[in-house]
C-alpha cells in the first residue's frame, strides 16, 4: 500500500498493510533546533513516517477594510514576543493580545471584553473561504504519498476549529465557562454566530481533495468542561457542522487534547469519521487507549495514543518500540487505528523517534 492507501484505509475503520504512523503538526521548533532546519516532507522521510501534508487555502478576498481593518504591532518582552492586535469596525474598535516563545504561542487578552462585542463580530467579520483550486493542486502535487489534511479555520487572528473552541479563544475561556451557568441564552446566541461562520466556510469545500478536515479544539476536552457543558453547548453544534461537511464530500477528525474519557461516545456521536488524540495520564490526559478502543473502535478511527513526553525523550530506544507494541496491542485489533503522538512534541531524541517509526512499521495484521 501506498501511504494514501493506509491512511484511507484506516479512516475507512479497514485493516491496512501494516499500522498507519505518523505525527501530528511537525513543530517548526524541532525542525530548526534538532533538524538542522529541515521542511515539514523532509522530516518526514528521513525517520520513514507516513507523510501529512497540511493544506490551508482561503480566497484571497475576505476582508472589507472598511468594516474589518486589523493592525498589528509586534513587540519583545522578557523571553517573549507579543503581538497586539487593533481590529477597526464602524462600531467600535476590538483589541486583542497574543503572546508567543520559540514553543508555541497562546492567548494573553482577549478579544471581546463585553458579552454586546459578539453583535459586532456577527455583523462586521468576514469568513474566509475555500480555495477549491488551490487545494486540488497541492493535493494533485502531493499525490499518493500521503494525507492531505486540512482545518475548519479558527476566528481571524487566532481560534479553533470548533464553535465553542472558538468562541472560548476570543471571549476567554474560564469566563464562558462561567455564563454557561449566568447567561446560557448569551453563549447559545453567540455559538449561533460562529456556526453560522464556519457553515459557510464548509459549504465552500465541496470539491475539495482533502482526505481529513480537523474539527474541535482543546478548548472542549474533560480537562476543562464537564460532559454535560459538552453535550449542550459543543455537540449540538459541532454535529450540524460534521453532517455538513459530509454533504460537501468531506472526512472529519475530532480534535480533543486533554480529558475525553467521560465524553468517548458523545464525540462518536457526532459522526466524525476519525477522533483524535487519546492523550494518557501520563502527559496529562486521561486516556485508557485499550477501554476507548472497546467503547467507540467499531464506530470511528483512533488517531494519536503515544506517550512522546516519556517516549521520545530521555529514554532507551527499546522502551520506546515497547510503547509502540502496547499501543498496537491496546488499539489496533481490526484496523481502524493511526499511532501519533498525542499531539505536539517540541523535544525529541533522533534515536527514539526512529525506533517509533521503524517498530510500527513491524507492527502488521495477520
Amino acid at each position: 500500500m501506498t501511504s494514501k492507501q493506509r491512511f484511507i484505509t484506516a479512516l475507512s475503520r479497514g485493516i491496512p498493510d501494516r499500522l498507519p504512523v505518523t505525527t501530528h503538526h511537525v513543530m517548526p521548533y524541532f525542525l530548526n533546533t534538532v533538524m538542522g532546519g529541515i521542511g515539514v516532507q523532509e522530516f518526514f522521510d528521513y525517520f520513514g513516517l507516513d507523510p501529512i501534508k497540511w493544506v490551508a487555502a482561503y480566497t484571497p478576498d475576505i476582508c472589507d477594510e472598511d468594516n474589518w481593518r486589523v493592525d498589528v504591532k509586534t513587540s519583545l518582552e522578557q523571553n517573549f514576543a507579543v503581538r497586539q492586535y487593533r481590529i477597526l469596525t464602524p462600531k467600535k474598535t476590538l483589541t486583542m493580545i497574543v503572546q508567543e516563545n520559540e514553543y508555541t504561542e497562546w492567548v494573553a487578552k482577549p478579544l471581546m471584553k463585553e458579552k454586546a462585542d459578539i453583535e459586532i463580530i456577527a455583523q462586521y467579520a468576514p469568513v474566509p473561504l475555500c480555495d477549491v483550486a488551490s487545494v486540488n493542486q497541492e493535493a494533485e502535487a502531493f499525490g499518493d504519498r500521503g494525507l492531505i489534511r486540512g482545518t475548519i479555520p479558527g476566528f481571524d487572528v487566532y481560534g479553533q476549529p470548533g464553535c465553542w473552541q472558538d468562541l472560548a479563544m476570543v471571549f476567554g475561556t474560564e469566563q464562558l465557562i462561567l455564563e454557561t451557568f449566568h447567561d446560557p441564552q448569551w453563549v447559545h446566541s453567540a455559538l449561533q454566530v460562529f456556526l453560522e461562520r464556519k457553515q459557510k466556510y464548509i459549504m465552500s469545500m465541496s470539491g475539495a481533495k482533502l482526505d481529513l478536515v480537523e474539527l474541535g479544539g482543546g478548548s472542549a476536552s474533560t480537562t476543562l468542561i464537564s460532559p454535560d457543558i459538552f453535550e449542550k453547548f459543543v455537540a449540538s453544534y459541532d454535529a450540524e457542522l460534521i453532517e455538513l461537511a459530509h454533504q460537501m464530500g468531506q472526512r472529519i477528525v475530532y480534535h480533543t487534547c486533554g480529558g475525553m474519557m467521560p465524553i468517548l461516545e458523545q464525540i462518536a456521536d457526532m459522526g466524525p469519521e476519525a477522533m483524535e488524540t487519546f492523550t494518557p495520564p501520563s502527559m496529562g490526559g486521561d486516556v485508557d487507549l485499550k477501554e476507548a478502543k472497546r467503547r467507540i473502535g467499531d464506530r470511528v478511527c483512533m488517531i494519536g495514543g503515544f506517550d512522546q513526553f516519556h517516549y521520545f525523550l530521555n529514554c532507551d530506544p527499546s522502551d520506546t518500540r515497547k510503547a509502540v507494541r502496547r499501543c498496537f496491542e491496546e488499539a489496533g485489533d481490526d484496523g481502524g487505528f493511526i499511532l501519533s503522538p498525542s499531539d505536539h512534541f517540541f523535544d525529541a531524541d533522533i534515536e527514539c523517534l526512529k525506533a517509533f517509526a521503524e517498530e510500527a512499521k513491524q507492527c502488521t495484521y495477520n
